[in-house]
């Protein structure tokens, strides 16, 4: 990771941590509480928050192409202000109308300002070199639930769930805009029409890629809202549940310090192998020694796949294919994750309810079926493709 990038790193890493902590992570404090004051139930609260993540995907590829062709800032600064005007329609809601206008707004935010236009960002500014700058933005935002979740259940006890969705409008304006919108600009300011929108062929590793990644991705939503209770269930305490919950970041940051040193020197396709086996192995760890035991061990090994899977979703794609339509190969590789994702809240909390810990033999499955995806992918001995 070069020196002369460690500014850049470090204002896209705390505007990714911003805005994963206030807006994905929001949901698995806040849900009970806002859905008892607007009177909702709580399906109702996961399905809408999922048709929020369905609008995100249809987004994503036209936002890889605007990234694609002049950058970054703009896209990402527009978020902020999303995010911005989605938590303060969410503090005055007192209707559903204005509940799901709150997280419309909030998809078309999480489409512009998330890893995958991070990572676009990074890809356009640094083409084959932005390996690194996107483990180190990971590295950073890898403690968005961490401290999320923690601000979030404070605010919502000392100050009500209102005013911390107030809270947080305001960081995002008076934090997240200026490091958005300040990031640098690319050289080649704008690129050739025919460049910037050139045809993306969806080949056979194209396929096993958008499998693969989906699949870990229905898994990473179903944990990020729902994995105290799936604790819980398993039989930890609510203490020992969001205690666990707590090592999520700490893992993920630990795994992605590993992958910025000695996975590096590794293909990323393998790092991505490795990264969907952990949560089927503490899956099994819980299973056996129970949640009130265990729950910790579980979350740190959850966390660990899912922080190196993150930075996979951006590598593997830029190994592979290389810098040239970056950002609207991962608008097109992100479809699939998040329309399949989006009903994961809602799915998983029905699954709870009926099979309690037993929904951790859907989401090992999930898990398994991406590593064999991912293994069907031939790691080239080659440089990477500079063009499809």
């Amino acid at each position: 990771m070069q020196t002369s990038r460690l500014p850049t790193i470090i204002a896209l890493g705390t505007a990714q941590t911003l805005g994963w902590g206030s807006t994905y992570y929001r949901p698995a404090v806040l849900a009970d509480g806002i859905s008892q004051d607007v009177g909702l139930s709580t399906n109702l609260f996961f399905g809408t928050f999922s048709a929020s993540l369905i609008i995100s995907a249809l987004i994503g590829p036209k936002v890889g192409r605007a990234i694609d062709r002049a950058g970054g800032n703009g896209v990402l600064s527009i978020s902020s202000l999303l995010f911005a005007s989605a938590l303060c329609l969410l503090a005055y809601a007192h209707s559903y109308v204005m509940f799901a206008l709150a997280w419309g707004l909030m998809g078309i935010g999480m489409g512009l300002g998330l890893y995958d236009a991070a990572f676009a960002t990074l890809g356009r500014l640094y083409g084959h070199d932005a390996r690194g700058a996107i483990t180190g933005i990971t590295l950073l935002a890898g403690f968005a639930s961490t401290i999320g979740w923690p601000l979030t259940a404070w605010g919502a006890s000392e100050i009500g769930w209102r005013d911390t969705c107030l809270a947080w409008a305001a960081a995002h304006i008076v934090l997240g805009l200026p490091l958005n919108y300040f990031l640098p600009r690319p050289r080649d300011l704008a690129v050739s029409a025919k460049v910037a929108d050139a045809p993306v062929a969806i080949d056979r590793t194209m396929v096993l890629l958008a499998f693969a990644f989906a699949a870990a991705w229905i898994v990473t939503a179903g944990m990020a809202a729902h994995f105290p209770r799936i604790a819980e269930a398993a039989g930890a305490s609510p203490a020992q549940a969001i205690a666990a919950g707590a090592l999520i970041g700490p893992a993920q940051v630990g795994a992605r310090m590993l992958e910025a040193s000695f996975l590096s020197r590794i293909h990323p396709l393998v790092s991505a192998r490795l990264a969907t086996t952990t949560h089927p192995v503490g899956a099994a760890v819980i299973a056996v020694a129970g949640g009130g035991v265990a729950a910790g061990a579980f979350a740190v090994l959850h966390g660990m796949g899912n922080g190196i899977i993150t930075i996979a979703r951006g590598t593997v794609p830029l190994a592979l294919y290389g810098p040239q339509n970056y950002g609207y190969r991962l608008g097109l590789l992100g479809m699939p994750s998040r329309f399949l994702s989006a009903g994961a809240p809602l799915v998983f909390s029905i699954l709870i309810d009926r099979m309690g810990a037993g929904v951790l033999l859907v989401t090992s499955g999930l898990s398994l079926s991406a590593v064999l995806a991912l293994c069907l992918i031939r790691v080239p001995s080659a440089s990477p493709q500079h063009a499809d």
